[in-house]
């Protein structure tokens, strides 16, 4: 009875421990993700449209760190992160589009994907 219980224990640890590294995020990608909200968050030049209204740096890196958090386990990469979390609303389904600088709107997809080759870049 005692092994039983005990193979129980070690199985029930095991899959416990399987589970948590299938659904972490890996450091790399955790890094990226931060990179890219960071990037968003301190830039003065930028406007984040969500449905229609406008949002500075600041507000656009707490919405993203939301959705991140809602998101939970299926973001595993960055990738997964600008297509769940960075592109477009849940709600509405309208994707998001960054004003920059010099007016001109770009779809937020493009943006991100943008801002992770320049990380790509800085790793060099």
């Amino acid at each position: 009875m005692k092994i039983s219980i005990f193979k129980t224990v070690i199985l029930a640890l095991t899959l416990v421990l399987t589970w948590s590294l299938v659904y972490a995020i890996e450091p790399i990608e955790k890094d990226k993700i931060d990179y890219l909200i960071n990037s968003v968050e301190k830039s003065s030049d930028i406007l984040f449209i969500r449905n229609g209204s406008a949002h500075n740096g600041k507000e656009a890196a707490s919405h993203l760190r939301a959705k991140l958090q809602k998101a939970g386990n299926s973001i595993k990469t960055a990738d997964d992160f600008i297509i769940l979390c960075a592109s477009k609303s849940y709600i509405s389904g309208r994707p998001y589009l960054i004003k920059i600088s010099n007016g001109k709107t770009i779809i937020a997809d493009v943006y991100f994907r943008n801002l992770l080759k320049g990380y790509k870049r800085d790793l060099k």
